[in-house]
């Protein structure tokens, strides 16, 4: 399944309601059922970015849309990017030479 990394910020709201983030990464973690997809990790970080996500998906339309609903919310904005494990870029490159 593809995976992806959410690079996570907290909005005004969010950072107001900080002590609630593990019951939401929880709420979020179930919700990702719906969509056919799983939570893999979260990590709470110093830096840039509040919080790392890491999803697996069946594709990206599942992805986008459960990243939608926990953005909907307003706790959080999201930047997704797509991850390509090592037997993933493989076959990448074997496509790009042909």
């Amino acid at each position: 399944m593809p995976t992806y990394v959410a690079l996570t910020n907290w909005t005004d709201q969010g950072i107001r309601t900080y002590r609630d983030t593990a019951k939401r990464a929880d709420a979020f973690a179930a919700a990702l059922g719906k969509f056919g997809a799983k939570l893999v990790n979260i990590y709470w970080t110093v830096g840039p970015y509040d919080i790392v996500i890491i999803v697996e998906a069946p594709d990206d339309e599942a992805a986008t849309a459960a990243l939608l609903q926990i953005g909907g919310i307003g706790n959080v904005r999201t930047t997704t990017l797509r991850a390509f494990s090592r037997e993933e870029m493989d076959r990448v490159i074997a496509k790009a030479a042909g």
